[in-house]
């Protein structure tokens, strides 16, 4: 079965907002949920400790903080998103090689045009794999 990413509406909206609030810098955040069904259940918008509009790098003390959060709820960090300010919604080679899991969800929002595009892929053994993105309103 090939890997599908849902997002609730309102963390879709949630994600798509941080991003563009952290502007002109890359923002990012971190998913959970249960791994096996690709359902985020919580979003934890961190700070980019790198502050740079080509790079990103979730603050230690924001994952740790995510990590003890969502593990108390019993869900896992399933994946990372971030945004690409002045490209398209593709993980760059900077992103692949510092990808971490390779089961985790991997989303890129691009704020190159008007109305945001998010998109998400498995990033495993320097290749890239787009997943489908369902947005769901329950």
């Amino acid at each position: 079965m090939r890997p599908v990413l849902v997002l609730p509406e309102a963390i879709w909206l949630g994600i798509l907002a941080h991003c563009l609030d952290g502007q002109p810098h890359e923002a990012c955040g971190l998913l959970a949920g249960h791994p096996a069904d690709g359902r985020v259940l919580r979003w934890y918008p961190t700070a980019n400790a790198a502050a740079s509009a080509r790079v990103y790098t979730v603050e230690p003390r924001d994952h740790l903080r995510a990590d003890r959060d969502a593990g108390a709820a019993g869900l896992q960090i399933m994946g990372v998103f971030h945004s690409h300010t002045h490209t398209d919604a593709y993980p760059s080679a900077t992103d692949l090689a510092q990808a971490p899991d390779p089961t985790w969800h991997y989303v890129v929002v691009s704020l190159r045009h008007e109305t945001p595009a998010l998109r998400s892929y498995r990033l495993a053994d320097g290749k890239i794999a787009e997943e489908p993105v369902v947005v769901d309103d329950r």
